[in-house]
């Protein structure tokens, strides 16, 4: 198979990727150009012992890394997508290579480290420097739909050790749309099956066709989203949950969606 072949599948991917860490549509495919030009020439090599994907994104950076520096002085261009990019290029940039090819790209830890030649320890702790840059960008005020109690104390400790503000917690559908009716949130965090026997997917509906706002489901019953039948969500987190697959989830959920605000200082 020939390299065009091998390689073609990704290339729309990596395009995305050098567009985030760069800020610049522009000036990213430049560097995905140079890449596949050193590839053509011979002056770099697929690394045999990786996926074409990942031994791809490994030769980008050796080819990012040589100049990468000089784009921190540029500003992002409007292609690039408004504030996300904004908050992007804010995250140093080591930092931002590991948020991105793990949250943006799908990339698994270790295949981060692969891509970045680093150990699995050094991918960790640049994700968790970015995300606790980003949870700092991002305070918002935020929405629980959760009937049990237990459950919710333990969403609104995360919620607020990562800084934001819990302005409700909602028990029933009803109470949801009350919630809102007395303040917009920024981020809501819903169960499916509520105490009055109510559907949170019918309550962030109602929310939704209000307001624009991330939704992240957390549930006992995924199922129940995953039918094939309708759109499905984003961010969906399977009870019981692991804090930290929380915690990541809202930052992402943030980070990414437009025209989301931050809580006045």
């Amino acid at each position: 198979m020939s390299l065009l072949a091998r390689l073609a599948p990704h290339l729309p991917y990596v395009r995305r990727y050098a567009r985030a860490l760069t800020g610049s549509q522009q000036t990213g495919d430049q560097y995905v150009r140079v890449a596949l030009e050193a590839l053509a020439a011979g002056e770099q090599t697929l690394p045999e012992q990786l996926s074409p994907r990942v031994a791809l994104y490994h030769v980008f950076h050796a080819i990012w890394g040589t100049s990468g520096a000089q784009l921190e002085d540029r500003n992002p261009d409007q292609e690039s997508g408004g504030a996300p990019a904004d908050r992007l290029m804010r995250i140093a940039p080591r930092s931002r290579q590991a948020f991105l090819l793990t949250a943006l790209e799908g990339f698994t830890p270790s295949e981060a480290a692969q891509i970045l030649d680093t150990g699995y320890p050094d991918v960790e702790r640049l994700i968790a420097q970015a995300q606790a840059d980003i949870d700092a960008e991002l305070a918002t005020d935020v929405l629980i739909i959760e009937d049990e109690p237990v459950i919710a104390a333990d969403i609104e400790a995360l919620v607020r050790e990562l800084g934001h503000n819990v302005i409700d917690i909602a028990a029933t559908r009803t109470e949801a749309l009350e919630a809102i009716a007395k303040k917009q949130p920024g981020l809501v965090l819903a169960d499916i099956q509520l105490a009055d026997g109510s559907s949170g997917i019918d309550a962030v509906k109602d929310i939704l066709g209000m307001i624009n706002v991330p939704v992240i489901f957390i549930t006992a019953f995924p199922e129940r989203l995953l039918t094939g039948e309708r759109p499905e969500p984003t961010f969906l987190i399977t009870k019981p949950f692991q804090p930290e697959t929380v915690k990541a989830a809202i930052g992402q959920a943030l980070f990414f969606h437009p025209g989301r605000q931050k809580i006045a200082a």
